[in-house]
């Protein structure tokens, strides 16, 4: 772990490189992709601060300010909060949050984060407020808003509380405080003979008893615990400047919530209904009185509504919570494929289209409760006998958030892609394998292996020997081309990553022999590929935005569109069509801007993004286009 001055400190001293334009402030970097403290914080363009003023739900998708539709990407932050080397909070310091951000909005291509928050440490005595924890972590939180990143706080539980089990458990936990379990009675902690530590949900009745009389307010304990995630709310109101409040787009609640078990004739869609669904409710009132009103909660139904393995799956969805969420709520759910982890019930690797029904049935769901939604956490291990898995799980599931289709059928039928969907990687912690966890206080059971939490290890990123965040997966695979906000309404989008598989690449989403030219042009790179309708009914000419990754280098970079297709991209300007700029936050990283001509509300648009290729003839380029303009222009579902 590494320290040095605090950001805020730094911050004064930053030298400013600001380049003024004739008509807008066109964003410029010092330095790009330097490291952070000695860049210059990127001018932002002129609908960038408009647009963050407010993300809202619309027609089931997110919207900024501005009505444009708004995907949110990026990882969790981090499952460090869990541990309690460094007193439930993400980082060491607040400068190992800079540089964990700079990186994940740079290396890993990252617009969103999962900010995790610990109960037990923001409340530690009953009824009193930890204001310090609170102040580190809105610190740590800042160096994200600052960077350009949304963020979305989780106050985090994993079988509840570490306070259930004992120095010499097999397991540990994470989330209620002392004081909240310590007195109940529970029996000493038992999981039997559990392979996995999420056995322990079902199987260890400390776990069970004490999550059960959470949701049934035994002694007030459910009562403390909003009143303490209300006092957090009004602090980060309050203490975050109002550009950085807006940059907080929501809270979730509750991480992973189950009944711990049911009582007579009730079932897990009738817990959701009667117990889970309230506790939502009072939660929504606490955000609306900590002057959250404007921001959504983003609600997570019973966890096993969508297990992949039949016998584990219950009932659920929150398919009764009093008619739609409506905008006031986000559907928050997460997927593990369970059959890959277990190394049992799912042999060999994912496959193109893995996980396109699981998926489906989240955009459904969403749909069918009026609101957006967000798989705020998905990841597979990337050491022990089925790590294997990890890139193929890992492209299947990236796969279906931005479509819900396979590649072997999306061109053939685009229009079913259905909305591209936000997700959070589980997790994004720099100090992966560099831990000095005292397992459940045990000073004989010093973790510091993989994330040092219940033999667990899906950190993305660590540091190398310099202290250097670097990715531990493809970047490829990670730092994506996706459509982060789009002036209309996304029909169909599909990316082809091209990540690997040890020394295979993995190409699910060949161009298709109809198209000769479009897959000449694109060869063996990388593509993505977005269709869209315009017209945000604000009447708005701020363009259309893709992340471009790291490996998109504006210079080889061809962008084929009925906008104006071009190679090598220029810096954007007001009305160029197809141009480049740096993302806000002073990172280094780019995006793509797509802007449609004014009074085309309605008009079919479509980009082919593709890396690494040489400037094309223009002939290809112009018979590239030909061939996705009647595409588009016959594309059904």
């Amino acid at each position: 772990m590494t320290s040095g001055t605090p950001a805020r400190a730094r911050g004064r001293h930053r030298r400013r490189c600001v380049v003024a334009f004739t008509a807008v402030l066109l964003a410029a970097l010092c330095v790009p992709g330097a490291a952070p403290g000695t860049a210059a914080p990127a001018a932002s363009l002129w609908f960038d601060a408009p647009a963050t003023r407010a993300l809202t739900v619309r027609d089931g998708r997110f919207t900024d300010a501005l009505g444009r539709e708004v995907v949110l990407r990026g990882y969790n932050v981090s499952g460090e909060t869990k541990l309690e080397e460094n007193g439930g909070l993400p980082f060491a310091s607040a400068a190992d949050a800079e540089r964990s951000a700079h990186a994940l909005r740079a290396r890993g291509g990252g617009n969103t984060v999962r900010f995790l928050l610990s109960w037990a440490h923001a409340e530690p005595e009953r009824g009193r407020v930890d204001r310090a924890y609170l102040a580190a972590a809105t610190e740590q939180m800042r160096a994200f808003l600052r960077a350009g990143i949304r963020v979305y706080p989780d106050f985090h539980q994993d079988l509840h509380s570490r306070h259930l089990f004992h120095a010499d458990s097999w397991y540990t936990g994470d989330g209620a405080p002392e004081w909240a379990v310590g007195n109940a009675g529970y029996p000493r902690e038992s999981c039997g003979l559990c392979l996995f530590w999420g056995q322990n949900i079902t199987q260890n009745e400390a776990v069970k008893r004490a999550s059960y009389d959470f949701w049934h307010n035994r002694d007030g304990v459910q009562d403390a615990f909003l009143a303490t995630a209300q006092a957090t709310m009004a602090y980060l109101a309050d203490h975050l400047t109002a550009d950085e409040f807006a940059h907080v787009v929501g809270f979730d609640p509750y991480n992973e919530p189950h009944a711990g078990r049911y009582d007579p004739g009730q079932d897990s869609r009738t817990w959701e209904r009667d117990v889970l669904w309230p506790f939502h409710e009072r939660f929504r009132a606490r955000m609306d009185a900590a002057g959250w009103q404007d921001k959504p909660a983003f609600v997570e139904p019973n966890l096993f509504w969508n297990a992949n393995i039949d016998f584990q799956r219950e009932e659920g969805g929150l398919l009764d919570a009093g008619g739609a969420l409506g905008p006031r709520y986000v559907f928050n759910t997460h997927f593990y494929d369970q059959k890959a982890i277990s190394g049992i019930f799912m042999w060999g690797k994912a496959k193109d289209g893995q996980y396109a029904g699981d998926f489906a049935a989240v955009r459904d769901r969403a749909a069918g409760a009026g609101t957006a939604a967000v798989v705020s956490e998905f990841g597979h291990p990337l050491t022990g006998t089925v790590a294997d898995k990890a890139p193929t799980v890992l492209k299947a599931v990236y796969q279906a958030l931005d479509s819900r289709l396979p590649g072997t059928t999306w061109w053939s039928r685009p229009l079913a892609s259905g909305p591209v969907l936000s997700g959070t990687q589980w997790q994004w912690d720099i100090y992966s394998g560099r831990h000095h966890e005292a397992m459940n206080g045990n000073p004989g059971k010093v973790l510091t292996e993989g994330d040092a939490w219940n033999g667990e290890d899906l950190s993305a990123v660590r540091l190398d020997d310099t202290g250097r965040p670097v990715l531990r997966q493809d970047a490829r695979l990670l730092d994506r081309l996706y459509p982060s906000a789009v002036a209309g309404r996304t029909l169909a989008f599909t990316y082809e990553d091209r990540s690997r598989d040890g020394s295979t690449t993995l190409t699910w989403n060949p161009v298709p022999a109809s198209l000769p030219h479009v897959a000449q042009l694109v060869g063996t790179g990388q593509y993505g590929l977005l269709l869209w309708r315009a017209g945000n009914g604000g009447g708005t000419p701020a363009p259309t935005e893709l992340h471009l990754p790291a490996t998109f280098d504006p210079a080889r970079t061809t962008v084929v569109t009925d906008l104006g297709s071009v190679h090598a991209p220029p810096s954007y300007t007001p009305g160029t069509p197809v141009a480049v700029a740096p993302e806000p936050g002073g990172t280094g990283s780019r995006r793509l801007l797509l802007t449609a001509p004014d009074g085309e509300p309605g008009g079919r648009h479509f980009a082919l993004v593709a890396q690494g290729a040489s400037a094309p003839p223009d002939a290809l380029l112009r018979e590239a286009e030909r061939e996705l303009r009647a595409w588009a222009q016959s594309a059904h579902d």
